[in-house]
């Protein structure tokens, strides 16, 4: 490298550049933070040469060639290109080409740049992180958990296929779930990998920040990239006992909301009324966003203790504020606005006995004919949707809304299933029982969910309840696991896999043994019969992360590449060949990962 020629002076006047510039050298600070010498910095804008460092025209070459040039001009020439763009006096030497050139230069300015250095200020230390209580992982377990966060899964195949590696950034709420259940810490080390991958994927954060810990959240307040943990979560704060109550009573008045909302958690676990009394307390200064937040917060143990505030909130001054507050008094079916539904509902719904002689009962219906002052503040929204009218809108909320033990004592003492199976006059009916599902998701009514599910035999289209699968899916949800799990299991034995997506992603994890060799066999007949196998790369994908680890051995057999068939989808063997083999090796790793978790 040639000598290094004396630094560039700018003006007195000029201001020292902060910016940014490329290679990671910040104007007038090194890339270690360190300050530079005052009289060494740049200009935020490419400087214009002093009178004294422009060559005139018959000066010395040599001189010419060796003249300082700014680092702004090298970078704009480096933009632009050498071919577009002469290079800046300076910047030439004798016998290279101008790119080689462009980069020597650019390398004596960076030692230049270098030169003059000064320390910079020290800043202040951050507070030391809190205390972990929690045991470390296993050192297989830290492994595996560096693995899944680099997300090292093979490359795709060619044509985009996934080939038979697993999927590790699927499989790392599973592992996070199970390590929180062990109760273990998160490593330090891997810390901000874990911050970045919940601050990437929404889905991740609850068990992402529940196994960072207060160490996690420490980190958190330490980048603005990570501030999501400070605002969404409590991120497993240090929260004070629940029955302390002056630092209860501190850490509500004075901590972050993600803290606040983590203590009103805790407390109402311990204390209901006590939670009821701080959110109380300080509910009037609340912000909005906040107030919904709080709310929410109490769908945890709701019980008629919480009906006089929830009564007060129907007045509160946001809209989603009052429509929350009537959800969770429309799920307490001894409240007074559940009463108040139940009269407007019962007036609207009736039992036509008109042609009981001949056993041709009916439901009539008379939806309202307008939405008042009082309907609103009990939550009925007056405007319907698009593509909704008026009176069925109204309807709907107010039969959802009343106790669903309304019905039996108004519709000639019925059961469930003998009131769905009512026919309701004036194309009422799908207004009616979609209505019903809402209220027994909301009122957690299991009698009701099977009454509205109807046989898992029965096409959706035609049997009761609602045809929609999300809506099938919440009811599900009411069911006891067990029941739940051969519901479904009964449902992909009749109709296939290809409405079953939504139904198996609220079964519990690992799928009970009916309902995994009813996911595998429907597998296995769609391989056997041709069909596409991308078509089934949801399920398969859910089967991968919800069957039994212990099935891998029984399914080994699936992994073979069977002959082609004449009709069957071109390539279609080999591709389910491959899926199987990815969802034997994703078992077999699942296992290890849980196995690795159990180690002492």
């Amino acid at each position: 490298m040639t000598s290094t020629p004396a630094p560039a002076t700018t003006s007195p006047a000029a201001p020292a550049s902060r910016s940014k510039v490329p290679g990671g050298d910040v104007s007038g600070r090194s890339p270690q933070g360190v300050e530079r010498n005052p009289r060494e910095r740049t200009n935020a804008v490419p400087e214009r040469s002093t009178p004294e460092e422009t060559p005139r025209r018959g000066t010395d070459p040599e001189a010419t060639a060796t003249a300082p040039v700014t680092w702004e001009e090298l970078v704009t020439t480096a933009l632009l290109g050498t071919d577009r763009r002469t290079l800046p006096p300076g910047a030439a030497a004798p016998g290279k080409d101008a790119p080689a050139a462009l980069l020597d230069a650019a390398a004596r300015q960076t030692v230049r740049r270098r030169a003059g250095l000064l320390p910079a200020r020290a800043a202040t230390r951050p507070d030391p992180a809190p205390h972990d209580p929690r045991p470390p992982l296993p050192a297989a377990a830290r492994r595996r958990l560096a693995q899944l966060l680099a997300g090292r899964s093979a490359s795709p195949a060619a044509g985009g296929r996934r080939g038979t590696a697993p999927d590790l950034t699927e499989l790392l709420p599973q592992w996070l779930a199970a390590a929180n259940r062990r109760r273990f810490q998160a490593p330090p080390a891997l810390l901000p990998a874990l911050l970045d991958a919940a601050r990437a994927r929404t889905d991740l954060r609850p068990q992402a920040l529940a196994f960072a810990g207060p160490r996690g959240l420490w980190l958190a307040r330490l980048n603005p990239d990570w501030r999501f943990a400070l605002r969404g979560a409590s991120g497993g704060s240090a929260l004070p006992d629940p029955h302390d109550a002056a630092a209860v009573k501190s850490l509500w008045e004075e901590g972050l909301f993600a803290e606040r909302v983590g203590l009103l958690t805790a407390v109402r676990a311990q204390d209901p009324a006590a939670a009821l009394e701080l959110l109380a307390g300080t509910w009037p200064t609340e912000r909005a966003e906040d107030r919904l937040m709080f709310l929410d917060s109490l769908r945890s143990g709701l019980s008629d203790a919480d009906e006089p505030f929830l009564e007060q909130a129907l007045s509160d001054r946001s809209r989603n504020v009052r429509a929350t507050a009537a959800e969770l008094l429309s799920a307490l079916p001894g409240s007074a606005l559940a009463a108040r539904m139940a009269t407007r509902a019962a007036s609207c719904v009736s039992l036509d006995r008109s042609g009981r002689a001949t056993g041709g009962e009916r439901i009539a219906v008379e939806a309202p004919h307008e939405c008042d002052a009082d309907m609103q503040r009990d939550g009925v929204s007056p405007k319907p949707p698009g593509g909704r009218g008026e009176r069925s809108w109204w309807l709907g909320q107010l039969v959802e809304s009343a106790p669903l033990r309304t019905w039996p004592h108004r519709l000639g003492d019925r059961t469930p299933q003998e009131i769905v199976a009512l026919p309701v006059d004036d194309d009422w009916k799908e207004e009616l029982h979609a209505a019903w599902c809402r209220a027994a998701i909301r009122q957690r009514d299991a009698d009701w969910a099977r009454a509205l599910l109807g046989a898992p035999s029965a096409p959706p289209a035609t049997g009761p309840g609602t045809s929609s699968l999300a809506e099938r899916a919440k009811l599900l949800a009411t069911l006891p696991d067990d029941e739940r799990a051969e519901w479904v299991a009964a449902f992909v034995a009749a109709h296939g896999l290809s409405e079953a997506f939504q139904l198996l992603g609220v079964c519990t994890v690992p799928w009970a043994e009916p309902l995994g060799r009813a996911v595998v066999d429907a597998l296995d007949i769609a391989r056997d019969a041709g069909s596409y196998p991308w078509s089934f790369s949801g399920v398969m994908g859910l089967a991968e992360r919800c069957l039994d680890p212990g099935e891998a051995d029984r399914l080994q057999i699936l992994t073979t590449t069977p002959d082609e068939q004449e009709d069957a989808s071109p390539g279609a063997a080999g591709y389910w060949s491959e899926a199987f083999q990815r969802l034997v090796g994703t078992l077999r790793l699942r296992a290890a990962m849980l196995s690795e978790l159990s180690e002492s």
